[in-house]
């Protein structure tokens, strides 16, 4: 279709998407795993897994599309080009939640890219290279300590070896879960694909900037880089009443010295560096007892690799100062380093283009959480759209995104595959034969 038929159609998009349409497809989906505490529990192949993903297969079926299951887990519908079928425009987002979460992290990406995809195919027909919807079959890590398992496979990245000896909380291994859901290890002989040539993942913002700042849409640049940290403090134990502060090797006292400094540090550099002491544990923790041992976490997150090799300086040498004065050892373990992860920036491009033409209300922004996108964008040109979460609540039954929104997501992923496509040459993305 010429690009002014598609003009007229962009302006009238919005009556033809229907919020409703989004809205009754999570409801669908969301009845599988529901649990007692009003929350959704749908973790890597338990039985609720199982029950989605054929629901979504039927689904991808009705829509008209191609539908496959790889080895593992993961589900497809595809719509085949009709010029470049070795080029393929991969939409979609993992199926899997944590415990007690909401109906939209996740499956609105898998519901938003299968509403797009039908109504492009309904009014635009086959597209000129393939679009392919995946419901990406694990993510979050609720059920065994790993992440990213299904994303990993989708790039023939899955390492057998790094789940063989892994287990549940109930002590049922990963093996025997894949298994028992229908599925297995994939052929490590066959090569990774190269068809791929840009994913888009639509996901909900789970963060409060931008309802704050009243935005419709938000265009992620890039997904921030994180560093964690164990702090092990070792004092000394002694009696509360007896022992003068002045001859205390007080261990909570030097890690809330700490922890002070270590936030206002964080605080005065500014937006958009974040960092969380989430968790502090003390021994014996007792009332009149001067604690002797203390362990507690620091998470630290920021888009620019240089600003969280400066902040953990600044960490060190927070925490080696304070010990001394404090008369206490300390051992501290880095045990996440994860690089920023950039989007592509022609894809970005591509999708402010089109905000800006059918008049979203958008703003650039990164991600402070991380998202299968962000272990795509290291493989293929990649791009992360935000719809607005209410107050910023997430991983929560109490999670909500108005419809309105999640249509104005769904209407701009339209907009953007149909450059992506429908067009022979796209700018910026390496497509053409």
């Amino acid at each position: 279709m010429a690009d002014g038929g598609y003009e007229k159609e962009v302006q009238v998009m919005k009556s033809k998407l229907l919020k409703q349409d989004i809205m009754k497809a999570i409801h669908d989906l969301s009845q599988f795993g529901q649990d007692e505490c009003g929350g959704l529990t749908r973790l890597l192949y338990d039985e609720h897994w199982v029950a989605a993903q054929r629901h979504l297969k039927m689904s991808m079926e009705e829509a008209g599309l191609n539908v496959h299951f790889d080895a593992v887990g993961n589900l497809y519908g595809s719509a085949k080009g009709s010029r470049y079928q070795d080029q393929t425009i991969l939409i979609g987002s993992h199926i899997d939640t944590v415990k007690n979460g909401g109906i939209y992290d996740g499956q609105y990406g898998i519901i938003a890219g299968l509403l797009a995809t039908a109504h492009l195919k309904k009014h635009f027909g086959d597209p000129v290279r393939n679009i392919e919807v995946v419901s990406i079959c694990e993510e979050e890590g609720s059920r065994f300590p790993y992440v990213f398992w299904g994303a990993k496979n989708v790039l023939g990245l899955g390492g057998k070896e790094e789940v063989l000896n892994i287990d549940d909380e109930s002590g049922i291994s990963f093996v025997k879960a894949m298994q028992g859901a229908g599925f297995d290890f994939c052929d490590e002989k066959t090569p990774p694909r190269t068809d791929i040539k840009a994913f888009l993942e639509l996901h909900v913002e789970q963060g409060c900037v931008l309802e704050k700042q009243k935005k419709s849409l938000g265009i992620v640049e890039g997904i921030v880089g994180q560093r964690r940290f164990t702090v092990e403090l070792t004092g000394e134990s002694n009696h509360a009443g007896t022992t003068p502060m002045s001859y205390r090797k007080d261990a909570v006292h030097a890690a809330a010295e700490m922890i002070s400094k270590i936030l206002q540090r964080c605080r005065e550099h500014g937006d958009p560096l974040v960092t969380t002491v989430g968790r502090i544990d003390v021994k014996p923790n007792v009332v009149n007892v001067v604690p002797g041992q203390v362990e507690f976490t620091i998470d630290t997150r920021h888009p620019d690799r240089k600003v969280l090799e400066d902040m953990t300086k600044d960490i060190r040498e927070i925490i080696s100062t304070v010990a001394v004065c404090f008369d206490v050892d300390y051992c501290l373990d880095m045990w996440m380093d994860e690089n920023p992860v950039p989007m592509d920036n022609a894809l970005t491009k591509i999708i402010e283009t089109e905000c800006i033409r059918n008049g979203v209300d958008y703003m650039k922004m990164y991600s402070g959480a991380g998202h299968d996108a962000q272990l795509m964008a290291q493989h293929v040109p990649t791009a992360l759209i935000f719809v607005p979460s209410h107050r910023g609540i997430s991983h929560s039954p109490h999670e909500h995104t108005d419809g309105e929104d999640l249509a104005m997501g769904v209407e701009t992923l339209i907009a953007t595959l149909y450059e992506l496509a429908y067009k022979d040459e796209v700018k910026g993305i390496q497509v053409t034969a």
